[in-house]
């Protein structure tokens, strides 16, 4: 995954949040949260060049011409170096280089950035170290530099099996070249390399779909992402699609899918952990996982995200961050203050809600009790959820569970959480407002 800078997950967030402008106009910032854990976070980098554009993609990401990849190194561990200290955390739970191709780094750079990140704050040994890798930059010896260098996970971008739909997407690598990759890895990453796969692609079948997921499952490792196809306006490919020079895909071809693949990996002994996301032997990922619990995290790198309280700066109020797009523009900051941050915004109470919730039930395991209280100590899900007439026929249809354990989806309701989230997050909205309104 990426997106802290390009986080691959599609969390339907900002479609379900575009509706509640109107009232975040309304809001006022709210007390800090009593129980944001203020010593740890996760820490995204994002490598922002690739060697060619994907005729998909749409990521921040930028072919280099005479990359000083000296600079870029020194901008990445001063930037790691300030933010870190900013907000004051004395522990990295988890590091994830995204991109871009990051494989395309030198296990040099990779080496320097763990360095720094270990001299600001505690960086446990066997904290997860995950690398995104595309096939075509990521050869045997090359990989066991990375090792070397620190990264303990692998996450490696196959898309396909199928090498029509890899010249397709533009990719410039083979089924071939992919599945020999996915090989080394595991030598090297046992029970600890991931691959993504895309479906829904134009002219894609779900019997084509099936055959290639048969040929994975039966060599890939404890780690599966499957994401669908999302036509982005701007790429090659959205215009191809536009222009009818090759077919859009139909949506309950793509629901079908989805679908025989969840019941495939489920069938293999794979857990779906969250609404992309497949893992069996525990193979989880913790970095992922820190996102959708709502923890803090630090973004590094051209337009990467964060979310964390800037303590340093006597601040409270946990922030929206986002660094600067352009990769030269970005390095021209951080030498000149520290960091290249171009947007940031103090989160209220409810919009931190918000995202714990919509990002909390893309997990199976959903929001615990206890988990939203740490976020709203006097408001429970029982206050907000547990008398709403909505969510009571949510239930009765089977997709929702709001019980002693706390809200979830089902198996049936994970697969279209997006449907779902307009009526919760309505009504979290209203109990909040009926909260306010008795200064409560």
């Amino acid at each position: 995954m990426a997106a802290p800078g390009g986080w691959r997950a599609r969390t339907g967030l900002a479609v379900a949040l575009r509706s509640q402008r109107a009232a975040r106009q309304q809001r006022t910032l709210q007390k800090p949260l009593p129980s944001e854990e203020p010593l740890r976070a996760a820490l995204y980098v994002h490598w922002p060049y690739c060697q060619k554009r994907c005729s998909y993609c749409n990521f921040n990401k930028y072919i280099p011409r005479g990359l000083d990849e000296a600079s870029m190194r020194s901008c990445l561990t001063q930037e790691a170096r300030t933010l870190i200290q900013l907000s004051q955390v004395h522990r990295i739970s988890s590091v994830f280089f995204g991109g871009g191709t990051p494989s395309l780094a030198s296990p040099q750079t990779i080496a320097a950035v763990l360095e720094t990140i270990s001299r600001c704050a505690h960086l446990a040994a066997d904290a997860e170290v995950t690398l995104e890798a595309n096939p075509a930059s990521a050869g045997a010896s090359r990989l066991a530099e990375f090792r070397a260098s620190g990264i303990n996970r692998l996450s490696i971008g196959i898309q396909s099996l199928d090498d029509a739909e890899l010249i397709l997407l533009g990719r410039d690598h083979t089924a071939h070249e992919a599945l020999g990759t996915l090989e080394e890895a595991k030598k090297l990453f046992p029970g600890r390399t991931s691959i993504d796969l895309i479906f829904g692609l134009p002219g894609q079948s779900v019997a084509s779909w099936t055959k290639g997921l048969e040929e994975l499952l039966q060599q890939c490792d404890d780690h599966v992402s499957l994401y669908q196809l999302t036509l982005e306006r701007g790429t090659s490919l959205f215009r191809q699609v536009q222009q009818g020079s090759v077919p859009a895909p139909k949506q309950e071809v793509v629901a079908e899918m989805y679908e025989v693949a969840r019941e495939m990996l489920r069938d293999t002994g794979y857990r779906q952990y969250e609404v992309s996301n497949f893992a069996r032997n525990g193979a989880l990922s913790a970095h992922n996982l820190s996102y959708w619990q709502g923890s803090q995290y630090i973004g590094i790198g051209p337009g990467a995200h964060g979310r964390f309280v800037p303590r340093a700066q006597g601040e409270n109020l946990r922030e929206a961050r986002i660094q600067t797009l352009e990769p030269d523009s970005w390095m021209k900051e951080v030498q000149a203050f520290g960091h290249g941050t171009r947007k940031r915004a103090a989160q209220g109470e409810l919009e931190v809600l918000e995202e714990v919730l919509v990002l909390g039930l893309r997990t199976d395991v959903g929001i615990a009790h206890q988990h939203w209280l740490q976020f709203a100590p006097s408001l429970s899900l029982w206050d907000v959820f547990g008398t709403s007439v909505e969510v009571k026929e949510l239930e009765d249809q089977g997709l929702l569970l709001l019980d002693n354990r706390g809200l979830r989806c089902s198996w049936k309701g994970l697969a279209v959480l997006d449907s779902l989230l307009l009526t919760l997050l309505n009504q979290l909205q209203q109990s909040w407002a009926d909260r306010t309104a008795h200064g409560t």
